[in-house]
């Protein structure tokens, strides 16, 4: 069974540090995991069976409304979560007034979000190393 938080602020949600420093930065090499828009962003963790399992964070930038940092441990892969902490981060953003959602998704993670609906737009770019494209929804 599934269970989704969402709390403002990292120091909010441990979990959240947990599963992207297992993600991002064990598994995938990236040394700039954390900033200072994970102070007042929301955070989305997702918990399976009581064990946290996907997060993700939504804010509020000078472009709009931004999902990032969206990420599944490895046990819970396949299982539909990194889409569940995305739509749970979407009615968060309706809540809070959003018409559209950016994002800045590995390219690799392209077709993840275009199936949820995502369209890409601009040219790749690079972040340590790693192809990036921003894309858009709209709500």
């Amino acid at each position: 069974m599934n269970e989704v938080r969402i709390t403002q602020g990292l120091e909010n949600a441990p979990e959240a540090e947990r599963i992207r420093r297992e993600v991002f930065m064990e598994e995938q090499g990236f040394s700039n995991e954390f900033d200072d828009i994970d102070k007042r962003a929301w955070h989305a963790v997702i918990f399976t069976d009581g064990k946290a399992s996907a997060t993700g964070r939504l804010f509020q930038g000078r472009s709009g409304w931004h999902i990032g940092r969206v990420a599944v441990s490895r046990e819970f892969r396949g299982a539909g979560l990194g889409a569940l902490a995305v739509m749970s981060l979407e009615e968060k953003a309706l809540s809070l007034g959003a018409g559209c959602i950016r994002l800045s998704a590995q390219v690799r993670a392209q077709g993840f979000y275009e199936r949820l609906g995502y369209t890409a737009e601009g040219e790749e770019y690079l972040d340590e190393t790693c192809p990036y494209i921003a894309m858009y929804k709209y709500l």
